[in-house]
């Protein structure tokens, strides 16, 4: 059984391979409409990470 979180979008960061990991809430994704392998932008703003749609 799985635990309740307070805050649903706290997440880990998790190890995978070489590189590192973290989950996307699935109502996110889903109101963004983005899908499985899809391809993304990742982007150091700061101290804080921007992940947008790559066109």
């Amino acid at each position: 059984m799985r635990r309740k979180i307070k805050d649903e979008n706290i997440r880990k960061i998790l190890k995978s391979g070489d590189s590192y990991a973290i989950t996307i809430p699935v109502e996110m994704l889903n109101k963004l409409k983005w899908r499985e392998k899809q391809k993304v932008v990742v982007k150091m703003k700061g101290k804080s990470i921007i992940v947008k749609d790559w066109k």
